[in-house]
């Protein structure tokens, strides 16, 4: 990335008057910037986990540290640490790993032995997508605080020298609701400023500025999720999910139950509207995967092989389909897609794909 060009842009939205996001990419420069003046970028590390309000804060704080570059002066790596969650999406660690490179971080990985879980009450889905109640529900154990602590003292003790840490803690988060821009540690933590540059954004805002200078994110929020964590609590919003068409609905259901018999019939109806050349070989009949002879053949030896999860090669064409979409869909499922995380309209249910289960989704 090159981070001067990352300090122009991010100025210059801060300059710009009547723009809706310009006070608000204004206020976390300053404080940023504040936060160097009084600590030294030596000094200044950034938590960074790949989720998008800590992306935005990265950009940030890249552009800040550029725009005190001295002419011919080459940017250092940016201290940062990495606390990760009990099993992180790979997608998520692939883009930490990414985001790494890009903006050349000096990430510090630190994994507790007490795992960092969190405990939050999370929007829960009521009666239909678009009706919502607050219902307190645990996530994990209440483990998150004494895990984050280990963790922080472990990073205190490799690097002394870090007496700041940015976060990119926004009002609307757990625990965020009475922060201010700068805090200390509380007593009995590991001794570090915690500075909270965003503090004052909405989901909007973050999206905002993550799509109009084109930051790279975490690929996850084009999929539906709206907040990160771990895969145990973690799963698409329900608020963004796209009503499946009649055409995507396929109910498994007794009459549909895999056989040969009834597979042949799923797949006849597209054999008879395939036109296929007539074979050169008439001994050949047989062996063409499109004839009902050819079909029934591959399904027979499917069906005695789909009991180890194999789906042999030799399956192709509209019998393979068949089969395919008949032994991995559960009774009654429906194709689910989602929106990505910028569309969401109301940042009250970010969190709604949070909690221990899947949200459970009313198609009606």
């Amino acid at each position: 990335m090159d981070c001067r060009k990352i300090a122009d842009d991010v100025y210059t939205l801060a300059s710009l008057e009547g723009d809706h996001l310009a006070p608000f990419v204004k206020e976390a420069l300053d404080v940023i910037d504040q936060c160097l003046d009084t600590h030294g970028p030596d000094n200044v590390s950034l938590s960074f986990n790949g989720g998008k309000d800590c992306t935005v804060l990265l950009h940030l704080y890249a552009g800040a540290i550029a725009r005190r570059l001295k002419d011919g002066q080459e940017m250092k790596p940016i201290h940062a640490i990495y606390i990760p969650v009990p099993s992180p999406f790979k997608v998520l660690e692939d883009f930490i790993a990414e985001a790494t490179k890009l903006y050349n971080l000096d990430l510090f990985s630190c994994k507790p032995e007490d795992p960092v879980i969190e405990s939050v009450p999370t929007p829960a889905p009521m009666k239909s997508q678009t009706d919502y109640v607050d219902v307190p529900k645990p996530v994990g154990k209440s483990k998150g605080g004494e895990g984050m602590r280990e963790a922080l003292q472990t990073y205190k003790d490799t690097f002394p020298h870090i007496t700041a840490i940015l976060i990119g803690t926004r009002r609307t988060d757990p625990h965020g609701a009475k922060l201010s821009h700068r805090n200390m540690t509380d007593p009995g933590w590991p001794s570090f400023e915690r500075v909270n540059p965003i503090i004052n954004w909405s989901y909007t805002d973050v999206w905002a500025f993550l799509r109009r200078l084109n930051v790279p994110y975490c690929s996850l929020y084009d999929e539906g999720y709206t907040s990160l964590g771990s895969t145990f609590n973690t799963f698409p919003n329900p608020a963004l999910l796209v009503p499946p068409s009649p055409s995507t609905e396929m109910p498994l259901t007794a009459s549909s139950i895999i056989t040969p018999s009834t597979t042949l019939s799923h797949v006849m109806s597209d054999t008879h509207q395939t036109s296929t050349a007539p074979s050169s070989n008439k001994d050949n009949t047989n062996n063409d995967p499109l004839t009902p002879t050819g079909i029934l053949s591959s399904i027979m030896s499917a069906t005695h092989t789909l009991a180890k999860g194999v789906l042999p090669s030799s399956i192709t064409g509209p019998a393979r389909q068949s089969v395919i979409v008949e032994t991995q869909r559960p009774p009654s499922l429906k194709i689910a897609r989602y929106r990505p995380a910028y569309e969401l309209q109301d940042g009250n249910l970010e969190r709604s794909g949070r909690g221990t289960t899947q949200p459970q989704v009313n198609y009606q």
